[in-house]
């Protein structure tokens, strides 16, 4: 008998969910970094073994959006919650439980397997996390509560072993030997724009989308051709720095770790463009892929 099934996680902004779903998957599929809104779409990641799979989606923090960039990050988190087979919902000991409330209610809602992932549990002691899976249990009666530690990996293979209890019984979705729903150039933009996350301060991480608009790949080798969008002349000059040495750092480092996910030699160009308020526009955020329906 084969199993197979949707397992999607959410949760607000910066609780470790990229960093469980990797995790999980075993590749470095979502960027994680500490700053919180890094994950902007819906990332799936693909388990296989011979008698089942799980397609993992990890999907942007919940926000309560002040631009139109933050609705379609929002909406890629709401139609998680349609289409699971099995949901993980992760929170960590930092945040209170009823922080949008909205969104737990909707999960209460729900008819499927809820796992309710508290971590960082490295970071509490016990009788507080024994306080915190009251409150949780209080809001959310059906879901199973698993305290965890993405980070450090502990209860992770737990989580992993329920949900292949919970899958249904299904034949596979996608190709035995596919590990993600993305195209190689997907990654390539998300690798660069964890790179801008680590290395500029304030706004200007939010203010950058990425665009490959050359890939080309042969046996050893791949030539990339990268656009950073910014939405004003003054972060263009703060992305490039002085003698555009910001900017090197950046592609140098983005490189070393395109060579580690590509296992390929990779000759990476880097360019600057200004698109004013982007974050706003409909017809910008539809090219650079948002869903905005």
């Amino acid at each position: 008998m084969h199993k197979a099934g949707f397992v999607n996680i959410v949760g607000n902004p910066n609780v470790g969910k990229s960093t469980l779903m990797n995790a999980l998957v075993g590749e470095r599929i979502s960027i994680a970094t500490f700053k919180a809104q890094t994950t902007r779409h819906r990332i799936m990641g693909i388990y296989n073994t011979d008698d089942m799979q799980i397609v993992f989606s990890d999907t942007p923090g919940v926000v309560k959006p002040a631009y139109k960039l933050q609705e379609s990050m929002l909406n890629f988190s709401t139609s998680a919650l349609t289409d699971a087979d099995v949901l993980l919902y992760v929170t960590d000991v930092i945040e209170t439980p009823d922080k949008h409330n909205d969104f737990v209610e909707k999960v209460s809602l729900m008819e499927i397997p809820v796992l309710l992932l508290i971590n960082k549990i490295d970071l509490t002691n016990q009788e507080k996390l024994i306080e915190l899976v009251e409150n949780w249990k209080a809001l959310l009666p059906k879901a199973e509560i698993i305290p965890i530690s993405a980070a450090n990996k502990f209860n992770v293979d737990y989580v992993m072993k329920r949900v292949k209890d919970l899958l249904p019984d299904s034949p596979p979705y996608f190709d035995k030997d596919q590990w993600t729903d993305k195209p190689a150039r997907f990654f390539v933009t998300e690798i660069i724009r964890e790179k801008i996350l680590l290395y500029y301060d304030k706004e200007i991480p939010y203010s950058v989308e990425v665009v490959v608009e050359q890939f080309k790949e042969d046996a050893k080798k791949i030539h990339i051709n990268a656009v950073i969008y910014v939405e004003r002349e003054s972060q263009k000059g703060i992305i490039i720095g002085k003698q555009g040495r910001a900017l090197k750092k950046v592609a140098t480092e983005a490189r070393r770790d395109l060579e580690k996910f590509f296992g390929k030699t990779i000759y990476l160009e880097t360019f600057v463009k200004v698109d004013q308020n982007w974050r706003n526009s409909d017809k910008e955020l539809r090219n650079f892929g948002y869903q905005l329906d």
